[in-house]
């Protein structure tokens, strides 16, 4: 029996077992897959599952530029004694008890299998699946449980509609580190990021119109809240910061507001270096002495509801708003698996997809 013969029958499925010499391992028939990839989360709300979660987190080069010994010596001395006690607190004020898990996994995994079946009704043969950078379900573990199933293409999707280096860029640089440990590789494609794509932005848009409309009071700004980075990020090349003001700027104008009504602010700052302005706790501090006190803030930054939109946003800054003289504040949930999420997800999957996929009538 000839070499061709046999890769003849591995790709022809309902030939390998007539074709493939005895003994053979079983080859299962050829998928593609789509992998959604978020930050990470905990697995508990304990010490230590907090301190295994920050350690790999702040363990990561593309999150901390600094001098690595320097730092190693500041994070097991000090970060990672102190900081889950802090963290744990947040994460127990919005940690989901039904399903026992934090918000970010109970919506990543919503929007996988929404996905999937979504994909299924449409007659589109894929494999969905969901993993984390940090914690668990890893990039690793779903890379070879795709590949073990069959898919040999895969498509990762990193869930950050703005591209940073510190999301986008270490979520794949993990991926192909787990690669690099496969002896039979599947085909990768990467999905970029998508700051100014019409669907993200008319459903971020439909968002706040369907969000605004069940409130009895009319906000007199809209704050576009996202994640900080130092700001020598920004001044070493990385683009995360023009993808904010461009998505702000582009829903603005989708939602066909005034000039300054839709404002940008940044959130989650920590240390003493310079981090990307306006600080979004100084903003809400500050709205009510310049007379506005009637707010809406939105994430657009975040796809999934997680303990940086739902403790640190939706309750912490409410709460210093209120305290500097607000009357009233509104948190706008992230897309999460709602209709309009989905859409956003699976626009930017058949897109990257082309090629891979039969195209639909």
């Amino acid at each position: 029996m000839s070499y061709k013969t046999i890769w003849y029958g591995m790709n022809k499925t309902q030939e390998t077992k007539s074709v493939l010499p005895q003994g053979h391992p079983n080859i299962p028939k050829e998928k593609v897959g789509v992998l959604l990839i978020n930050l990470g989360t905990p697995d508990a709300t304990d010490f230590w599952s907090i301190r295994r979660y920050l350690k790999e987190f702040l363990s990561d080069r593309r999150v901390i530029e600094v001098n690595p010994i320097l730092w190693k010596l500041i994070l097991n001395l000090i970060i990672l004694n102190v900081r889950p006690n802090i963290a744990g607190k947040a994460y127990k004020e919005v940690w989901v008890d039904e399903t026992d898990e934090s918000p970010l996994r109970l919506h990543t995994r919503n929007q996988s299998e929404g996905l999937q079946s979504h994909f299924e009704k449409m007659g589109i043969s894929l494999v969905v699946d969901w993993a984390m950078r940090y914690g668990n379900p890893s990039i690793e573990e779903k890379l070879e449980s795709m590949q073990s199933a069959g898919c040999r293409k895969i498509l990762l999707l990193a869930l950050y509609p703005q591209y940073s280096a510190t999301t986008t860029a270490t979520a794949y640089d993990k991926a192909f580190d787990s690669l690099s440990k496969m002896r039979w590789q599947p085909t990768i494609r990467t999905a970029p990021a998508y700051p100014d794509d019409p669907v993200y932005i008319k459903s971020l848009a439909e968002s706040v119109r369907s969000h605004i409309s069940m409130l009895d009071w009319e906000p007199e700004i809209l704050l576009t809240s996202f994640h900080g980075l130092p700001k020598r990020y920004l001044t070493a090349g990385d683009p995360y910061h023009c993808h904010c003001l461009l998505t702000s700027r582009l829903l603005g104008e989708e939602l066909g507001w005034e000039d300054g009504k839709v404002s940008v602010a940044f959130q989650s700052r920590f240390g003493r270096e310079e981090w990307l302005k306006p600080y979004m706790q100084n903003v809400v501090e500050e709205l009510p002495m310049n007379g506005i006190k009637n707010v809406a803030v939105i994430s657009p930054g975040f796809v999934s509801d997680c303990v940086e939109t739902l403790e640190e946003v939706a309750i912490g800054l409410r709460d210093s708003f209120y305290e500097a003289g607000g009357t009233n504040f509104t948190f706008i949930p992230c897309l999460n698996s709602d209709v309009g999420g989905l859409k956003v997800l699976e626009t930017q999957i058949l897109k990257e997809l082309e090629g891979w996929i039969a195209k639909r009538d």
